[in-house]
């Protein structure tokens, strides 16, 4: 038994470093990327199953840090308002485009800024081991035809796109 499940954990994890790594943007100017993104997709962590109205918020920190606030509401769109405040950290000599995001002291999760584009107004944050991804906006809509261009790049990454999950966002008046 113990040689069945050591040959199969060599296998899993062999698997998982043959995976090259997904390259990241060149730079991110921070200044521009702060402040509200909306989740039109995500490949969900455990804590976004049932995400509704889903918006990542980031500021710059006077340390450095990026004080980061995911609000949602969980279930439905008059669900019970949720909210996290993550930290990122910014891995030096990235570019700004791989950061770990804190959700508990000592863990940092890798975060890599994979696309954005020229006007900071979509962007893709990806981890190389393909589990979870997020496709974000500055606007809570995104049309069809520009969504299915995104979830195939996603695919072009490695991603098994089936787990992708589009987030319902309720337009406000």
């Amino acid at each position: 038994m113990k040689k069945t499940l050591l040959s199969t954990l060599c296998v899993l994890f062999s698997a998982c470093s043959h995976m090259a790594p997904i390259p990241t943007v060149k730079q991110v100017k921070l200044d521009q990327f702060m402040g509200d993104w909306y989740v039109i997709a995500c490949i969900p962590t455990f804590i976004e199953k049932g995400v509704h109205n889903g918006v990542e918020s980031y500021a710059m920190g006077a340390d450095g840090r990026i004080n980061t606030t995911f609000t949602f509401n969980q279930g439905a769109f008059d669900g019970e308002l949720k909210r996290y405040q993550p930290t990122g950290f910014v891995v030096p000599n990235t570019g700004n485009a791989v950061w770990g995001m804190q959700f508990v002291w000592p863990i940092k999760a890798e975060y890599r800024i994979v696309y954005l584009d020229e006007a900071y107004q979509t962007t893709i944050i990806a981890r190389n081991a393909r589990d979870y991804v997020w496709l974000m906006s500055r606007q809570a809509q995104m049309p069809d035809a520009q969504y299915q261009g995104f979830v195939e790049q996603i695919k072009g990454m490695g991603y098994d796109v089936s787990k992708l999950v589009k987030i319902p966002h309720q337009q406000k008046n």
